[in-house]
């Protein structure tokens, strides 16, 4: 079993990445990777974890791409280190998020809420501040009684209280990966919103400018929407990755870790025969 596209406390996980290299390791898993929001705070402390228990970690990244119309992210897998570039990205990413942050806790306190910027710090220190920690905010506060209530009510997209986030320039994004010696994947390309007449030359471009895998499986998606996905991917020239997103089970309690759409096992080829020989 292995996990290319988990999440953890450094941006909007349950838990901690030493916790999640932990679960790794009772699970018995071949290989996983922590792909943190804007952020790679977490991958040292999952790096010596890793190291201490035996587990194959693969450092990675999850990034916001600005687009049009959907949701655009960018997985960098394969990190080796931090580059200059990704750097830059990185700050600018979380300033956008900050600002962004501050316009919907704005908005909120002039309808009366009792929240502030100033209670996320207590309860979320050294963790990338986003919409699920606003909605586990409100959870907290009893304003909903759950997460997804938040978003439904207050936080998604065409609510009250949704903000556009700002993305980064996705040339710039797969440089960066790549000047920081990891490999670019589009991750779940459903997302995207894009129709299937829409979606093949889209992905042709994408793949010339620079992008390698495309994450086919993904519990977001349907099975026949990931077969089409990996069929298109592979005619294109893609490698072909699977994942859970796993964000942990009291955020996303329908994602587990190690699995993917359909409650599928993700299989171990999707690293050994996919990402494994695209990583330097």
């Amino acid at each position: 079993m292995i996990d290319l596209h988990v999440h953890t406390t450094a941006s909007d996980g349950q838990y901690t990445p030493s916790q999640i290299i932990q679960k790794a390791s009772e699970l018995d898993f071949k290989a996983i990777a922590i792909t943190d929001h804007d952020t790679v705070a977490g991958i040292d402390e999952a790096k010596r974890e890793a190291q201490k228990l035996g587990v194959n970690f693969i450092p990675g990244i999850e990034l916001n791409i600005n687009t049009h119309r959907g949701e655009f992210h960018l997985l960098g897998l394969g990190l080796k280190e931090k580059s200059t570039s990704l750097g830059k990205i990185i700050e600018d990413l979380v300033n956008n998020r900050n600002i962004r942050n501050e316009q919907i806790i704005k908005k909120m306190q002039e309808d009366g809420f009792d929240i502030s910027m100033e209670d996320f710090a207590l309860d979320f220190p050294d963790t990338v501040i986003g919409r699920p920690h606003i909605a586990r905010m409100l959870v907290k506060k009893g304003i909903v009684k759950t997460n997804q209530q938040a978003f439904d009510k207050y936080l998604g997209q065409g609510r009250k209280y949704y903000v556009q986030r700002s993305g980064t320039n996705l040339d710039e994004a797969i440089i960066a990966i790549k000047e920081s010696g990891g490999v670019p994947v589009i991750a779940h390309p459903m997302s995207l919103y894009l129709s299937w007449g829409k979606l093949p030359d889209t992905l042709k471009d994408y793949f010339e400018r620079g992008i390698e895998g495309l994450e086919a499986y993904h519990p977001g998606a349907r099975k026949s929407e990931c077969s089409r996905l990996e069929e298109l991917g592979r005619k294109i020239g893609y490698f072909i990755t699977a994942a859970s997103d796993f964000h942990g089970e009291k955020i996303r309690s329908d994602r587990k870790l190690g699995y993917t759409v359909d409650k599928r096992k993700i299989d171990d080829r999707f690293y050994f025969e996919e990402l494994l020989p695209h990583l330097k």
